[in-house]
């Protein structure tokens, strides 16, 4: 059942005549927002004095350099060279491959870090650049990102849905847990990218979206679709959600036109540079769609790596047969959490559906990365109310996942930190009242639950500590992604089915309300 309807019902029920805004005020809400924002800042702070990505190993370095490469690119040539290969931008050399959004804030960037530190973003002179002053000005673009883009929407996600619910503790666990995810921090202010502004994006389209403001998430997602295409995760969800919701309005097709005019509107503002021509809006295209690199790359816990050990798809089918292959199984999964929100959608709905369309991503598309695992956790974690088991259980194999590439940073000491970090914060006293009381499990399940964490647990020391067989140098790598890979297609199950079960739910209450 949808929570824009519980959310009034609350409202009368307490006799709050009161906004939103004003019942945080009353509730302190505000206060301990500012509090929790200020730690997780310099938590972030504290992370991004360690190592990045690829730091100190020509002759490509790692991400930290392709985003100051972009950077150098977007301010020293026109937008109309940005994406095309020429003697003063080599795309062999970390050639932008992101929509032109993420070109915009390189430039933007580039523009900071001119001022103060030009020789950081000289044209060819400041290939690999690696001087401490400019980590500190790459770092604080990461920081500044984080503040402006994140964690405003935050803020804006918990007034729209979580206003006159629950507990102050319960709404200040939830924000701590969001603002301190571990994944993410270690990504963006560890291993070094952007993930903030797109997942901050997203996160504003959906408190759009639950406060019934239809085209500004229409916009909002435009725009991280524009910035990372794998927000494309969640175009599924966002797709049935505003269909089911427009097909039950007196008008469906003025509705469905006007939020695809909004749509259309906002690509074409981002992509205006590069649609004078055919050539030019296909060349950038082509950069984003980067099949050439094969089916996956490392040791992702996805379905078409895990049972690779298996079938070798990569010899057996080629690339044209996988990309078809991997589309039709990504659809296919999608499918029923689509279905049900067209059927019956509801902002609880929707946000399951958010869940299991980027579910079905990670787990069955083409090309996907290890640090793709932040997209699923995203709506895991803005239902850590209503599944904090599973919310936390999704989070410590998303680290588990990570962890191979989290030791190639050399960033062992933050992962462990943040780790320890999120389970004293998760059973921190005053928090969710369900991550401390929560049903007695069965025995079997408690044996098996314990015996996956001490797993994960031997897996961490094993890789840190052990050589593997000369014969197989990446056992560990594949171990590792083997129990994740078990766990993910577990949690994608159960909430798929939680979904649909949210549909008998609404059915049995309408049932309720015409016997009344």
């Amino acid at each position: 059942m949808g929570k824009s309807t519980g959310k009034k019902v609350m409202k009368k029920e307490d006799g709050d005549d009161c906004d939103g805004w004003w019942w945080l005020v009353h509730k302190n809400i505000g206060a301990s927002f500012l509090c929790i924002a200020v730690f997780a800042f310099l938590v972030r702070v504290a992370v991004s004095f360690h190592p990045y990505s690829g730091a100190g190993n020509p002759p490509k370095y790692g991400d930290y350099e392709a985003q100051r490469h972009w950077m150098e690119i977007t301010l020293n040539l026109p937008a109309k060279e940005w994406y095309r290969n020429s003697t003063t931008n080599d795309l062999n050399y970390w050639g932008l491959d992101y929509p032109p959004l993420t070109a915009y804030q390189s430039y933007v960037h580039g523009l900071f870090l001119r001022i103060f530190h030009p020789e950081s973003v000289s044209l060819f002179t400041s290939r690999g650049h690696e001087s401490y002053f400019g980590k500190l000005l790459m770092r604080w673009t990461v920081l500044s990102s984080d503040i402006l883009f994140l964690f405003p929407a935050v803020f804006c996600f918990v007034v729209v849905y979580y206003t006159g619910r629950g507990r102050r503790s319960d709404i200040a666990w939830l924000i701590a847990m969001i603002l301190l995810n571990p994944c993410l921090i270690l990504i963006d202010h560890g291993h070094f990218q952007y993930n903030c502004i797109s997942l901050g994006l997203t996160i504003g389209a959906v408190a759009a979206i639950l406060s019934d403001k239809e085209l500004v998430a229409c916009v909002l997602f435009s725009l991280a679709l524009n910035h990372k295409q794998m927000s494309a995760y969640f175009a599924p969800a966002f797709f049935s959600h505003l269909l089911g919701k427009c097909l039950r309005r007196r008008n469906p097709i003025l509705e469905v036109s006007k939020l695809g005019l909004v749509v259309v509107g906002t690509f074409a503002i981002v992509w205006w540079p590069y649609l004078h021509s055919m050539d030019a809006f296909l060349g950038v295209l082509s950069r984003l769609a980067p099949f050439e690199r094969g089916l996956y790359e490392d040791y992702v816990a996805n379905f078409w790596c895990t049972t690779s050990v298996l079938i070798k798809w990569k010899r057996l089918f080629t690339i044209k047969s996988m990309k078809l292959l991997s589309l039709w199984a990504t659809i296919l999964t999608c499918l029923p959490s689509m279905i049900q929100q067209i059927w019956s959608p509801s902002n609880l709905g929707f946000l399951y559906g958010l869940l299991n369309s980027s579910f079905s991503f990670y787990l069955f598309s083409f090309q996907v990365h290890e640090k793709s695992i932040l997209l699923p956790l995203l709506p895991a974690t803005l239902l850590a109310l209503e599944e904090p088991f599973h919310f936390r259980w999704l989070t410590h194999y998303a680290l588990l996942s990570m962890f191979p590439l989290m030791c190639r940073d050399k960033l062992i000491l933050p992962y462990v930190a943040l780790f320890a970090l999120f389970y004293l914060l998760y059973y921190a006293p005053g928090g969710r009242e369900d991550t401390r009381k929560m049903q007695s499990p069965s025995s079997l399940r408690s044996f098996m639950l314990s015996f996956l964490v001490l797993c994960s647990l031997f897996l961490h020391l094993v890789y840190i500590t052990l050589h593997p067989p000369d014969k197989y140098p990446f056992l560990f790598e594949a171990v590792i992604m083997l129990l994740c890979f078990s766990q993910f297609i577990l949690l994608t199950i159960y909430t798929n089915a939680k979904q649909w079960m949210l549909l008998k739910h609404s059915t049995l209450m309408d049932k309720d309300k015409k016997l009344v």
